[in-house]
Parts: structure tokens; C-alpha cells; sequence
């Protein structure tokens, strides 16, 4: 199942509101195929899958979750950067600046 780390539950619960929830899929795109999306959403669609984090609901449509099924979510801060990255041991390829997989 997908999981996601303390500083990543951390940072969703500073930046949401009470009432928003966050999706997370994979889309088709980049240059190695797939990319991953976070974003803030309001509503559900009857076959996703919910994912409760501490004060936080995710959302998760089943063809993302079985892409995604080992794959952590984590909040890294470096420097003037941060972000959310996604570890996936099942990605066979990424491209060089780390945004799209295969």
C-alpha cells in the first residue's frame, strides 16, 4: 500500500485546510513515460481508494494504487529546494532530472 513518511504527513497537515483532501495518481507524460501527481482535490470518485494520515484523507484511484502499491511518499527540504519525492522500488527507469518513470 502507499505510505508516506512523518515529514510528508507533517507538511500535508500545514499546508491543508480543514475541508481539502489530496489525490495522488499517475499520469501519462515525461519523457520516460509516467508521472507522478499530488494535488489538492475536494472531491472523491466512488472507486477511489482512501487513505486516512493522521487529519489528512488521500485519495488514490485503483489503476495509480496498483502502480504505486510500495512506493513512500516523502517531504525533503534542501537548501532553497523541497518538495515531495516518490520512492518507488517498482519504477524501472526515471529520467535524469527525476520526474517521470517507467
Amino acid at each position: 500500500m502507499l505510505s508516506f513518511t512523518d515529514a510528508a504527513i507533517d507538511r500535508l497537515n500545514k499546508v491543508l485546510e480543514a475541508s481539502e483532501t489530496v489525490r495522488v495518481a499517475v499520469m501519462g507524460g515525461g519523457c520516460a513515460g509516467m508521472t507522478y501527481a499530488l494535488t489538492i482535490d475536494s472531491e472523491a470518485d466512488e472507486d477511489d481508494i482512501l487513505i486516512e494520515l493522521d487529519h489528512v484523507k488521500v485519495y488514490i484511484d485503483p489503476h495509480s494504487a496498483s502502480i504505486l502499491e510500495k512506493t513512500t511518499i516523502d517531504f525533503v527540504s534542501m537548501g532553497l529546494n523541497e518538495g515531495f519525492v516518490f520512492n518507488n522500488p517498482e519504477a524501472n527507469t526515471t529520467c535524469g532530472c527525476g520526474s517521470s518513470f517507467s
